[in-house]
Order: C-alpha cells, then sequence, then structure tokens
C-alpha cells in the first residue's frame, strides 16, 4: 500500500509492484523464496547470485521475457517448454493438424521425461536417454518448423507463424536439457510455488509497508519450503521459535529436511 501511495504522490520512475517466486534446486533439496516490490526477477535473481562465491554457473529456468535476466551474473539458460507448446494450444482450433503434429512429437519428449523419472535416472543418464530419444524429436520439430516458414506454408505474422518464430527465436533455451545435465523442461514447479503467493494476496489483499512484504515473503519462502520437504510448517515454525538460540548459531542445521534431528540433539 505504501508503494501505491507512492505511485500517485510522488510519481516514480517504475511504478510496478511484482512478487518473483525462486525455486532453487541442490541434490534432493527444495527451496521457495519470493521477493514482493519493485524489483523484476533478473534482479532480485542477481541479488541471491551475489551470495554465490567461487561456484559454478547455475542452471536457470525461465520463459523467455529479457527482465528474468540477472544482469552481469552468467547462467545456462533454460526456457519454458510448456510455454512454447501453450502457444500451439491457444491456435489449435484455427490450425489444428499442424498444431497437433507438434503437442504429439512434444508428447514424445515428456513421457521421455516421465520414463526417466520412473526409473530414477540420475542427471547424466537422464541426458544421455534424452539425447538418444528425445534428441530425434526435437530435431523433427526444429526441421518441420524450418520447412513451414522457407516454404511458405504457413503466414509468419499467423497464430502458428508466431508459435513457430517464438520456438525457433528460444530454440537453444528450449533444448538446454539435450546438452546439460539436470536441466529442466519447464518452469512449472516455480509457477505452482506463485500459486502461494496468489492465494495470500487473494486473502490478505495488500501488505501495508515494503517491511511487511518482506515478513510476508520470509514466511512464504518458509512454509512452502516445508511443503516441497514434505514437513508441517506449523511444527517446523514452533521449532525455530522453540531453539531461537541454537537456530542462531547453527542455521544450516536447522533447515525443513533437518531440523528433527538437530532437534533430538539440543533436547
Amino acid at each position: 500500500m505504501s508503494l501505491i501511495k507512492e505511485n500517485k504522490e510522488d510519481e516514480p520512475e517504475r511504478k510496478g509492484i511484482f512478487t518473483t517466486g525462486i525455486l532453487s534446486t541442490t541434490d534432493d533439496h527444495k527451496i521457495a523464496l519470493f521477493f514482493t516490490g519493485r524489483q523484476h526477477a533478473g534482479e532480485n535473481l542477481k541479488d541471491l547470485l551475489k551470495q554465490r562465491i567461487d561456484r559454478s554457473p547455475p542452471i536457470q529456468m525461465c520463459d523467455a521475457l529479457s527482465r528474468n535476466a540477472p544482469g552481469e551474473f552468467k547462467t545456462l539458460l533454460a526456457n519454458c517448454l510448456t510455454h512454447g507448446r501453450r502457444k500451439f494450444v491457444e491456435v489449435l482450433q484455427s490450425f489444428p493438424e499442424q498444431c497437433r503434429h507438434v503437442l504429439e512429437i512434444l508428447a514424445g519428449v515428456y513421457k521421455n521425461d516421465q520414463i526417466a523419472k520412473e526409473r530414477d535416472m540420475n542427471a547424466e543418464k537422464r541426458l544421455r536417454f534424452h539425447q538418444a530419444n528425445s534428441g530425434p524429436l526435437m530435431e523433427k520439430l526444429n526441421t518441420w518448423f524450418h520447412e513451414q516458414l522457407n516454404q511458405h506454408l504457413v503466414e509468419p505474422n499467423s497464430g502458428l507463424g508466431q508459435a513457430i518464430g517464438y520456438m525457433l527465436k528460444h530454440w537453444e533455451a528450449l533444448t538446454l536439457f539435450l546438452r546439460e545435465p539436470g536441466a529442466p523442461l519447464d518452469n512449472n514447479l516455480c509457477e505452482q510455488a506463485l500459486k502461494k503467493a496468489i492465494l495470500h494476496r487473494k486473502n490478505a489483499l495488500f501488505y501495508k509497508t515494503t517491511h511487511g512484504a518482506q515478513v510476508g515473503d520470509l514466511f512464504m519462502s518458509l512454509i512452502h519450503t516445508c511443503n516441497l520437504s514434505g514437513v508441517n510448517p506449523f511444527d517446523y515454525l514452533t521449532a525455530l521459535q522453540e531453539h531461537a538460540a541454537e537456530l542462531s548459531k547453527s542455521p544450516d542445521r536447522w533447515m525443513p529436511w533437518n531440523y528433527t534431528s538437530a532437534q533430538t540433539e539440543s533436547s
């Protein structure tokens, strides 16, 4: 609400108010982070990457918006295949035959990813599996896209042409899963995490101040990280308050996935 007031009274250079959701996956652990304010997603990611010291560039999965870029920090950029697929779903009624062709090929890629999950493949095995089975499918799709445009089988400015153009423009980022171990196909996990922010916004309507937004973001981050770890958020937050002194000394021992062992040791 303070930023809305600022928009009306002070005419700031940037008037937008955004909520960024970042879902970090390391080993078997997932951490959700939420940031609310004037900064775009890329700016929030930039602030986060400043905390990384002497580490290799992380895989960054996001949609293709330029404001998701974290400035000077290098990442291995992967774009969301679901976003590309959705553009063909949107024009399915106008171009049923062509869109079904694309959707069937992408369904094969997702089926391969499901097989990799069911077989509990590690990142390297999953990469080789996708290269062998999804690589030819994506190459077939790429060839078909170029044929449609080069042979003037589709109008570039039509809905189908724009969907094809989007895929070709971001092809390298859309196919990172064929080159980099552990690269996901889509950004669905992070989009699901953002539903937490939407639900809270629906229930609470507004934060009064930017500090209130930071507190709300902190609790949303902790609660959704608990959900991702299969931990009861109420029990976890209660434990943090009961063991505040131990928490401040060794916060790494009080993460949602290991706090019960720390509780046992301190009791």
